[in-house]
């Protein structure tokens, strides 16, 4: 009995490191497609390029899932997704932009770049500080990076052919410097981590899932397009509801107390007050 709890302990060992090593895999490869969307912007192949950081931003949901599905969170997990999201959602969507229609403004174009790299790293700073302080789960504090570095690339994917010159290729600084005001905003942006299809309405939820999936099969760009900037949208039309939904007034706050006969407290008890 002793050798065989010994011959399983080291098979346990492995297996535990193996579950560790899972999430970081997906994280390495979350950078590997950064890395691959900067070499193909270089080279002027947008079409290859954009899809890259929309891989890395499913590697990006998957990771973190995985790590709480199997227990495997770590410190150095965490700061070595944030490393790899600096590279896919900082780095990569900013020379993608740049190469695609920034070049065109000079200095200007790489300066709007380097705001957005410098916005995704703050925005990653304070989600780091924030998620273990904030309880409320299901906003984001800011424009997620991963769906800021979205809108660049599926506006890129959409045309790659680039914006025509004169006044039209001007439309390609706020495709960068929008998301970049987001990320480091206090505009809550709703959270998709508490979403949970097995609680309530399944076949509901399912459906939503299939419409996307065969969206973005048959129609990609055009689909992509709507994906991201509706949620970029959706920051504003949430902060315009809270500013539009009426807040209680101090009076309906506390609830008048009914008068009670003379020495006598609510409940009919004689107090000393």
């Amino acid at each position: 009995m002793i050798n065989v709890l010994r011959r399983r302990d080291p098979e346990q060992r492995r297996l535990r490191r193996g579950m560790y090593l899972l999430p970081s895999l997906f994280t390495l490869a979350n950078m590997f497609c950064g890395y691959a969307c900067v070499i193909y912007a270089m080279r002027g192949e947008f079409s290859t390029a954009a899809p890259f950081i929309g891989i890395a931003v499913v590697l990006d949901m998957l990771d973190g899932r995985i790590a709480r599905m199997t227990g495997a969170t770590s410190e150095f997990g965490r700061e070595f997704d944030s490393l790899a999201d600096v590279i896919s959602f900082g780095i990569a969507p900013a020379v993608l932009g740049y190469a695609w229609g920034l070049y065109t403004f000079g200095r200007l174009g790489w300066a709007v770049g380097f705001l957005f790299v410098s916005a995704a790293a703050i925005r990653l700073a304070r989600f780091n500080i924030q998620s273990t302080t904030n309880p409320d789960k299901r906003y984001f504090v800011g424009m997620p990076s991963p769906a800021a570095a979205g809108v660049p690339a599926a506006t890129v994917f959409w045309l790659p052919q680039g914006l025509p010159q004169g006044w039209m290729a001007a439309l390609a600084l706020p495709l960068l410097l929008v998301p970049a005001a987001l990320m480091v905003s206090t505009i809550r942006y709703r959270s998709f981590k508490t979403f949970n299809l097995g609680k309530r309405r399944p076949a509901n939820g399912l459906m939503v899932v299939a419409v996307v999936i065969a969206a973005v099969a048959t129609h990609p760009q055009w689909a992509l397009v709507f994906i991201s900037y509706t949620y970029l949208l959706s920051g504003f039309v949430g902060l315009a509801l809270t500013r539009l939904r009426p807040r209680p007034t101090e009076d309906s706050a506390v609830a008048p107390l009914t008068p009670s006969p003379a020495g006598q407290g609510p409940g009919g008890d004689a107090t000393d007050a």
